[in-house]
């Protein structure tokens, strides 16, 4: 297994544990009624934090068996680390200020969830599209 692969693990576990974690506020949300729309992104959090590193770890696990070199390896895995870590920023603060991150208007928390938001929306797409090019020049 090549570096950037290890590299996707592990910050793939750490990804996935702070979208179980996210869990808690979740529950909390729901036991307290909060608003719709927050318990909802605590939900979005809770759910897809954990999918995001079970693509991790899967690319991690196929990684080192695709072909393009080192710097496309590198590129992939520092591009869905990114993807990651802006979500892991932007969707809990999202629950936390009840903004969605949808418009780049607004107070500072929003404009920084919309931050967040986009940062892992072209992160995560640069990562797919190498990942689409490694696994063809593969065949």
């Amino acid at each position: 297994m090549n570096t950037p692969a290890r590299h996707l693990i592990f910050h793939g576990t750490i990804v996935l544990l702070f979208g179980l974690l996210c869990g808690g506020p979740y529950a909390s949300a729901i036991k307290r009624q909060a608003a719709a729309h927050i318990v909802h992104s605590w939900r979005v959090a809770h759910a897809s934090l954990p999918m995001g590193a079970t693509v991790m770890l899967a690319v991690g696990a196929l990684l080192s068996h695709l072909a393009g070199g080192a710097a496309l390896h590198w590129f992939i895995a520092v591009s869905l680390i990114v993807s990651s870590y802006a979500f892991c920023f932007s969707l809990p603060l999202a629950a936390l200020a009840g903004h969605r991150g949808l418009s780049s208007g607004g107070p500072l928390s929003a404009r920084l969830v919309f931050a967040g938001n986009l940062l892992g929306a072209w992160a995560s797409g640069l990562a797919a599209a190498a990942l689409v090019y490694a696994a063809y020049v593969s065949l």
